[in-house]
């Protein structure tokens, strides 16, 4: 018993060192699980997706397993920094590497591609079909006007920049042709519904439009989804030469700021409240709303200035839903006009406020007056 939790205070002691204090993974804090036959500290989640590869990794409990001397000696000799300079060696920059609160399909690619294919170890002398200049596949596509998944055939090319499906092998043209320049690539699995599920958006017509997608293998999914974000570095490199790397990799795909439903009523404020969809983008500064989550086109967007131009967002009386079901109110203030929106809940509310309130106190760039400029469609 004495050595047992000798042996585990031990390995306590090692997660406190800089590094080992996050998972090797996905940077959960406070790690308290380790595979011992590669050498790293993982957090719970991530240590079940290594039981998944049992050729490659072995895991055991920190605090709850027995760990016999050589093995903890061995821990001691490597850790998450000498695992990292092997196995994330030669990581592409466009690559993206999984959090705490991303997918699992995404962490359980990037922990295959790591140990189990060691893609990143510099050993692979051919390239992997994300780093090719033409990445094709076929997804199940949901329907524009239905539920209904169909199999598109989807061809990405680096060399012009662009992303087209087409209904069939054999047909004469794409359905679409869609342009990296605002296009945005997101993991959206329960919104879907598949664990694989992934949202692409774009521009069309000065309208956001939304395609979901997914493939039943997941490393398909996901070498597709680092395909686009290696189209879109690309283009954001020809776009602004300038720019350093570190400037162009948050711009390549970003997740929503706030997703979630809202009743919004019209500019006089007396037409019936209507229950929305809305996503809150903090990169271009946009709220759009929609019927249902699974639209394929925005009903509208709302443009979030800075609050030197008169945006704000407070809440708001419940004096002012008149027709609304739900009375935790936000009026978002704009130079154009005023929107009241009613949550269901005050937590809901207190994010929305947030979130809000996050966009508005960031400085507008010369890309944000121009947008706001041009969008001028908020109903």
């Amino acid at each position: 018993m004495a050595s047992l939790e000798r042996n585990n205070r031990i390995l306590l002691d090692l997660t406190r060192q800089p590094c080992n204090n996050l998972c090797a993974d996905c940077g959960a804090p406070e790690p308290d699980w380790a595979s011992y036959t590669l050498g790293i500290f993982v957090c719970l989640n991530c240590s079940g997706m290594h039981r998944n590869l049992p050729n490659v990794s072995k895991v055991k409990s920190i605090r709850l397993d027995l760990w016999e001397d050589s093995l903890v000696e061995a821990m001691r000799e490597r850790g998450n920094s000498a695992a990292k300079a092997i196995y994330e060696k030669c990581v592409p920059t466009f690559f993206y590497r999984p959090q705490q609160k991303d997918c699992v399909v995404l962490k359980d690619q990037w922990i295959r591609a790591k140990y189990e294919r060691r893609e990143f170890t510099g050993e692979n002398k051919f390239p992997q079909a994300y780093s090719t200049d033409v990445f094709e596949s076929t997804l199940w596509k949901k329907g524009k006007d239905n539920k209904q998944f169909l199999k598109r055939i989807f061809l990405l090319s680096r060399r012009d920049f662009t992303l087209r499906y087409f209904i069939k092998e054999d047909s004469k043209g794409p359905k679409a042709i869609i342009n990296m320049k605002d296009m945005n690539a997101v993991f959206q699995p329960e919104k879907i519904g598949h664990a694989h599920g992934l949202q692409i958006s774009y521009v069309q017509d000065e309208r956001t439009r939304n395609l979901f997608v997914y493939h039943e293998n997941g490393q398909v999914i996901v070498s597709f989804f680092n395909a686009i974000r290696a189209t879109r570095l690309d283009y954001l490199r020809k776009k602004n030469p300038t720019l350093r790397e570190n400037d162009l990799i948050p711009q390549i795909t970003r997740h929503c700021l706030k997703e979630g439903y809202m009743e919004k009523t019209g500019p006089t404020q007396r037409e019936p409240f209507k229950k929305r969809w809305f996503t809150l983008c903090a990169m271009n500064r946009k709220l759009l709303y929609y019927k249902s989550p699974l639209d394929a086109t925005e009903l509208g967007a709302v443009f979030i200035g800075n609050e030197s131009h008169r945006y704000s967002a407070s809440e708001s009386s419940s004096r002012s839903s008149r027709g609304a079901r739900w009375h935790c109110g936000i009026t978002l203030q704009t130079p154009r006009r005023q929107f009241v929106f009613m949550c269901e809940q005050e937590q809901e509310q207190r994010e929305w406020l947030e979130a809000f309130r996050k966009v508005i106190s960031q400085p507008m760039t010369p890309e944000d007056y121009a947008n706001e400029a041009n969008l001028g469609r908020g109903k």
